[in-house]
């Protein structure tokens, strides 16, 4: 939390020689986990690979199920090691296995009583789906596969929806992503709805990624040649973007408009 990696990771392996010494199981798998999470955050990713299966192969030894969403979500993190690393075969079939998996859980879970399983680890499990179809979704649209990308973001907006609101940051977050993945397929006026709502509920709910959102519904306008309210958008995107300091979208969206403007002018 203090920005101390290395002192982090030092202090991780004092404590996972002591409990290895005292053969605390519980103790080895939950610092392996912490380790392997230091290693992921900061770009370590072959480290963090063998220290994610590492961290599984431990809690299957302790009887702990495939299916148990603890599994899933390491699996999930070493699916997006893989897509990182550009391991495309790996990716996707970690990917796959995660939603299959939690598809069949969830199924399974439909008819159990609230005794035998909380409401809320069912909305848990709803939500770890979302999470793994929203990752698959932006591997798919990174790797130039809109229409499969828009399938996974489909599912994930409607999870979202249903559990957590219209209004929840993530939803708003997925409707913009969604319209992202149409606009890239030349689906110009069903990506303008969605990004136009996202947009709308993100400046309601004051959400913290309201400048990207308006950046992207300013590149949907683009795209529809709709150049002096795509300029307008972006010029309230960058004003946000400056109030959050997030220099990155400033570049982006400053070279946006200098490419507004050459589309736009009379000699374009």
């Amino acid at each position: 939390m203090k920005d101390e990696p290395e002192e982090a990771e030092l202090l991780l392996h004092d404590a996972l020689r002591l409990a290895f010494q005292s053969n605390n199981q519980k103790a080895i798998t939950y610092t392996y986990d912490l380790m392997a999470n230091l290693a992921f955050i900061r770009g370590q990713l072959e480290n963090a690979e063998q220290l994610f299966k590492a961290t599984m192969r431990h809690l299957l030894g302790e009887g702990m199920k495939q299916e148990d969403n603890a599994i899933i979500e390491i699996s999930l993190k070493l699916a997006s090691i893989y897509a990182a690393q550009n391991r495309q075969e790996f990716a996707l079939a970690g990917y796959e296995f995660c939603i299959s998996t939690l598809e069949e859980k969830i199924e399974r879970e439909k008819e159990l009583a609230e005794g035998v399983m909380s409401g809320e680890e069912k909305a848990n499990t709803h939500l770890l789906l979302g999470m793994c179809l929203d990752a698959c979704a932006r591997y798919l649209l990174h790797s130039k596969q809109p229409s499969q990308a828009q399938v996974m973001y489909e599912k994930a907006l409607q999870i979202s929806e249903e559990i957590q609101g219209e209004r929840h940051p993530q939803t708003v977050v997925l409707m913009s992503d969604l319209a992202t993945a149409l606009d890239a397929q030349g689906r110009f006026d069903e990506a303008h709805a969605y990004m136009q709502r996202a947009s709308e509920l993100a400046r309601e709910v004051d959400h913290p990624e309201l400048h990207m959102v308006l950046s992207n519904l300013a590149a949907v306008l683009m795209h529809r040649e709709r150049y002096t309210q795509a300029k307008e958008i972006y010029q309230e995107a960058l004003k946000q973007a400056e109030l959050k300091k997030d220099e990155v979208s400033i570049q982006h969206i400053r070279e946006e408009l200098a490419g507004l403007a050459r589309k736009s002018s009379p000699l374009a």
